[in-house]
């Protein structure tokens, strides 16, 4: 997969880490939307989480990061909608499978569990790695529910 494009959204809680991986992004050519937040002030993470599910299941940008402190809030969130595979990762053996078992398209990361440097080994290996496709593809195929 050739990655051009992609959106990125936080809590407070995840936006330390944000600018970092934008710029990481940004540092391998990807035209990066930023949908927030700004800054360590308290907010609802559905409310940042919520557009970067939707450019990708409109396929505006080819994938997504989230960004939280359990990564669980902001998975659950996106996985809502129906187009949506995120993948909350807290190694990069578990960013690596997500993407070539379960065609993962948002990688969510529980900031308050893993280091910057983790983070971002996690979406290196992440952008890296390709669905393999195969039996797995088959199995993707009964993830949405129709």
């Amino acid at each position: 997969m050739n990655i051009k494009k992609m959106a990125i959204g936080c809590d407070h809680a995840g936006f330390p880490y944000k600018d970092s991986i934008k710029a990481l992004l940004q540092g391998r050519g990807i035209e990066v939307t930023d949908y927030g937040t700004n800054s360590l002030d308290s907010v609802d993470y559905p409310d940042f989480i919520h557009p970067v599910a939707d450019d990708v299941e409109k396929e505006k940008v080819d994938l997504g990061i989230i960004l939280c402190g359990s990564g669980n809030g902001a998975s659950m969130t996106a996985n809502k909608h129906q187009g949506i595979r995120a993948a909350l990762c807290w190694s990069n053996e578990i960013a690596a499978l997500a993407r070539q078992h379960n065609d993962a398209n948002i990688l969510s990361l529980p900031v308050r569990f893993v280091s910057e440097a983790e983070a971002h080994e996690m979406v290196n290996t992440f952008l890296d790695t390709a669905f393999e496709g195969g039996r797995h593809a088959r199995r993707v195929g009964k993830i949405a529910c129709v």
